[in-house]
């Protein structure tokens, strides 16, 4: 198990940027592929972004692709989520979760840790 710390969230205009940060600690952090999931209000868990475990592989939602940058530091531990361009409808709570796998993609069901989250709101 990895315990995982979301950062970063907050109240934002829309068009403005916010950066998140994941400090992840226990099993070894670099082994392992990193995602961003979100979950608006009465609407299910979706995925955002994904990193494979050397940070050579990345992959992005629709909805977010060419606003949205997933990075990791695996000297720090820690998965980040640059977001610019931030729209209303980005409005959910962002969840950080690591893999076991190297490489995955969009399925939740291949995450195994999970953090609990950070508020993001972007207001029109």
């Amino acid at each position: 198990q990895v315990q995982l710390v979301e950062t970063g969230g907050g109240l934002v205009q829309a068009g403005g940027s916010l950066r998140l940060s994941c400090a992840t600690s226990g099993r070894s952090f670099s082994d392992g592929a990193m995602g961003w999931f979100r979950q608006a209000p009465g609407k299910e868990r979706d995925f955002v972004a994904a990193i494979s475990w050397n940070g050579r592989s990345t992959e992005y939602a629709d909805s977010v692709k060419g606003r949205f940058t997933i990075s990791r530091d695996n000297a720090k531990n820690t998965v980040y989520l640059q977001m610019n361009n931030l729209k209303p409808e980005d409005t959910a709570v962002y969840y950080c979760a690591a893999s076991s796998y190297r490489w995955t993609g969009p399925r939740d069901n291949d995450f195994d840790s999970w953090g609990q989250g950070t508020q993001v709101t972007v207001s029109s």
